[in-house]
């Protein structure tokens, strides 16, 4: 009997070694040793072609479609987003008349009791090109429905539609609200997504990420690849490369949102997705008009968070707020002097160029481009910082498009303007976590502000692994002979120049560093998907899932654990 006690004893002490050793890390440990992944097959992207039924048109008449979901700023409000008509394609299109259809959501706490009403706006918008032999494009009808007075935490059917006519109204769907906001209140699992395309990657990708059971999806940017085909529908993995010398303009092929918009249906019609704007939906066009598809065919709770653009804006989920920026959107300070930026030297390099005026973006449903220094954003994100009360809200989240933080060479310090301008506001209000794209692969870093570990900084991670047709990035700008010119760093979208060298630390006098910087904890080539567990006011499970494993593997994993009394918000930690 004694053995078979000592034997009990032993294999419970294994059992608690094991458990110990499979429990994930945690940033309570400080920074991590940076780790890099090997390339393995990580497999081509390939675009699931037109002919694919998930992507074809399977309704008649003024029967939705594309059917969505989008949260408002609290868990009171939400906005169901469908497609009436078909889209034209030609060299002359003949718009749709939104009035021809109404904007109507019926919706209950069951199927076959759908007692409230809301009615919303419809809108058409066009894509169109002043050249000969290019197709134009106009939309279906694009309707928006804000549902109010919800309850938190509940599950509502719906149908939407125009009940006044003859089959034209959708089947029923059903969507929970978020948990009510509060410290203790918080959903379980948030899918974060990046660069997402509609390529065979993408269909793993979104295949994996609903196995997981998410609550609410993040989509950082880069939505569908529209603007890497031709208006004849003939596309390539690089358009510059393809397209750049013959043709007039950059054009686009908007009937990939449509497709991209009927595969996504069965995801956004059940669960809320929230999206900000990446660089391929600029989608110039006539009269420089920008970002057509996008303004017109998602919601925002733009109104509702005092920012009355749908480029950034915030919104509560539980004990989180989330703070969505716009990388493409002018992020200037208004009337005030850049920070000087202590690893920073401009003197380092002797080059010669103008630093161009940066772009705003006025919204009116016709979108057009701008050149000015309104500072709107700045002084919005300054505002919307201000009421955050973290007693509330305790979890502060960020995400927009293009990251401040990879060590990929591709994009590398692409936008180090923006991350100049807006980083020490953020840090001042210890953002806890930033989600980025941008960058096609996955990389987590430690605890950072200003190129330097330190231990209230927000965890950067960018996932722009999800799936899109541009190829895998899997050259790191520390790598022998892979360090880009800093001529080469800046968007031409926004303009300006603001990446220099180093001035201290590891990579002092150089543009990179000559190995991974210790700021970047993990990184990796391959397609995949994250998802985010906050379970309660200090501690948040974060793990990325690659492709090519099962759905319920997991690549990287980590507590994301915040530490109030050491960060305190707006204190004096400023590190110039």
């Amino acid at each position: 009997m004694r053995w078979r006690s000592a034997l009990l004893l032993l294999l419970a002490a294994a059992a608690v070694v094991v458990a110990a050793a499979a429990e994930p890390a945690s940033t309570l440990s400080g920074p991590a040793r940076p780790v890099t992944v090997a390339l393995g097959n990580r497999g081509h992207t390939v675009d699931l072609p037109d002919t694919d039924p998930r992507v074809q048109r399977r309704v008649t008449g003024w029967a939705p479609e594309q059917v969505a979901v989008a949260l408002g700023a609290g868990p009171g409000s939400a906005w169901v987003s469908w497609v009436t008509g078909a889209a034209q394609m030609g060299g002359a299109v003949e718009p749709l008349d939104p009035a021809a259809v109404r904007s109507v959501v019926r919706y209950g706490l069951a199927a076959d009791s759908l007692v409230h009403e809301a009615a919303g706006e419809a809108l058409v918008y066009s894509q169109l090109y002043p050249f000969d032999g290019l197709q134009n494009y106009t939309s279906g009808i694009i309707h928006h429905v804000r549902l109010q007075e919800l309850r938190p935490g509940t599950k509502y059917y719906y149908r939407c539609g125009d009940p006044a006519i003859p089959d034209a109204m959708s089947e029923v769907h059903a969507f929970r609200t978020m948990p009510p906001v509060g410290p203790t209140s918080y959903p379980g699992r948030i899918a974060v997504v990046g660069d997402l395309g509609l390529t065979y990657n993408t269909t793993t990708t979104v295949e994996h990420m609903v196995r997981n059971h998410p609550d609410l999806v993040l989509l950082l940017g880069d939505v569908t690849y529209a603007n890497l085909y031709l208006t004849n529908g003939t596309g390539t993995d690089c358009y510059s490369c393809t397209f750049g010398h013959s043709t007039p303009i950059h054009e686009t092929y908007q009937p990939r949102w449509d497709y991209w918009g009927r595969y996504m249906e069965p995801v956004t019609s059940s669960i809320p997705m929230m999206v900000v704007e990446g660089n391929h939906e600029i989608e110039e066009q006539i009269h420089n008009k920008t970002f057509a598809a996008y303004s017109s065919r998602f919601a925002f709770p733009s109104e509702e968070s005092g920012s009355f653009s749908p480029f950034y804006y915030s919104f509560d989920v539980g004990g989180i707020h989330f703070i969505m920026l716009a990388s493409y959107v002018d992020y200037k300070r208004s009337g005030r002097a850049s920070p000087s930026w202590n690893h920073l030297d401009v003197e380092s390099l002797s080059l010669t160029f103008t630093v161009s005026t940066n772009l705003f973006i006025s919204f009116n449903k016709g979108i057009h481009l701008h050149r000015n220094n309104s500072g709107e954003q700045y002084r919005w994100l300054e505002r919307d910082l201000a009421n955050v009360d973290r007693s509330v809200t305790p979890w502060l989240i960020a995400g927009w498009h293009a990251p401040w933080y990879s060590t990929y060479k591709a994009h590398y310090r692409e936008v180090e303007c923006m991350r100049m301008e807006m980083e020490e506001l953020l840090y001042s209000y210890s953002v806890d976590i930033v989600f980025t794209g941008h960058v096609h692969a996955y990389e987590r870093s430690n605890r950072v502000f200003n190129y330097t570990l330190d231990p209230c900084g927000p965890v950067h991670i960018s996932v722009g692994d999800g799936g899109n047709r541009e190829k895998m990035a899997t050259s790191h700008a520390d790598e022998p002979g892979h360090c880009p010119d800093p001529l080469s760093t800046p968007d031409p979208f926004m303009g300006g120049f603001c990446a220099f060298n180093f001035t201290s630390g590891p990579a002092a006098g150089r543009f990179c560093w000559d190995r991974q910087p210790e700021y970047s904890a993990y990184r990796e080539s391959s397609f995949g998907h994250g998802i985010l567990e906050v379970t309660n006011e200090t501690h948040a499970l974060w793990s990325w899932h690659r492709n090519q494993d099962l759905y319920a593997s997991v690549g990287d994993e980590i507590y994301i654990v915040r530490e109030p009394d050491k960060c305190l918000p707006k204190s004096s930690r400023m590190a110039y």
